[in-house]
């Protein structure tokens, strides 16, 4: 009798952050937009501690794209309206959800 084969055993996952930190991060990132002038000085210190940030939330391949994008979004004047950290997290969410539904049949 041959022995059984295992599943393939999927790789453990970073938790996704909440959603309402999500929001929290890109209404931080709104706050620098609606002070006139000083607004897009205040964005000079916000978007790497925002990037950094999404790096921490999201981590792998997933936080260095979008660090990258949300320093660029929070530098970029008139560009702080894109809610990146919400996007981010639906995007994620609606991922892992897809990836759960996929069902793994051991070899025979």
């Amino acid at each position: 009798m041959l022995p059984a084969r295992k599943a393939p055993q999927q790789p453990v996952q970073r938790p996704l952050p909440s959603l309402g930190l999500c929001i929290v991060m890109d209404l931080l990132g709104y706050a620098t937009f609606t002070v006139p002038v000083l607004g897009e000085l205040l964005d000079l210190v916000w978007a790497p501690v925002s990037a950094m940030i999404y790096y921490r939330m999201f981590g792998g391949k997933v936080g260095v794209f979008g660090g990258a994008f949300s320093f660029l979004e929070e530098l970029l004047p008139g560009t702080d309206i894109i809610p990146t950290f919400t996007i981010s997290w639906f995007v994620q969410s609606a991922r892992r959800r897809r990836e759960e539904k996929v069902t793994y049949y051991p070899v025979r």
